[in-house]
């Protein structure tokens, strides 16, 4: 199979393209927007992230928990946070981005009741903790050590000794 000249010349030249243009730039997402993190306790506070088609001017970011909020370009984004009230009700709520150019994007923002913990972790039965058998460790850890040094005391006599 034979290839002719033109061909040849025009893989060269397709070869060469490649090389020195190199691959094709990235492109935007798009249009979205997302919330961090994406279930979030009442009184705390969310981050949102968006892109629109021009991420140089700022963006409103609309929720029922948040109201309306303006997010504006960080690190090649629209950046923001709010603080979901406590008096908000646990649900999952829409939040929506408008941008500039009229552009929309949605997602969706679940927030839960917060729960206060009653009491501490069970981790064990406490046996090593201060209290009524404390003495009674402390007392038996120095009675070890005394009796390891009167060992070793009387082995280095003997060894004199004998």
């Amino acid at each position: 199979m034979r290839m002719s000249v033109r061909a040849v010349q025009a893989a060269i030249a397709l070869g060469l393209c490649v090389l020195f243009t190199g691959p094709a730039p990235a492109r935007a997402a798009g249009v979205f927007v997302e919330t961090n993190p994406s279930t979030v306790p009442v009184g705390d506070e969310v981050g949102f992230r968006a892109s629109c088609d021009d991420n140089l001017t700022a963006a409103t970011v609309t929720s029922a928990p948040t109201g309306k909020v303006t997010v504006s370009p960080r690190y090649g984004f629209l950046t923001s946070t709010a603080r979901v009230p406590k008096d908000t009700k646990a649900g999952d709520y829409q939040v929506t981005l408008r941008c500039p150019d009229g552009a929309t994007a949605t997602s969706t923002l679940h927030v839960v009741v917060r729960i206060s913990p009653a009491r501490g972790p069970a981790t064990g039965g406490g046996g090593t903790a201060p209290g009524r058998s404390a003495p009674m460790l402390i007392g038996g850890g120095v009675t070890a050590i005394a009796a390891g040094l009167i060992l070793a005391v009387l082995s280095a006599r003997r060894r004199r000794l004998g």
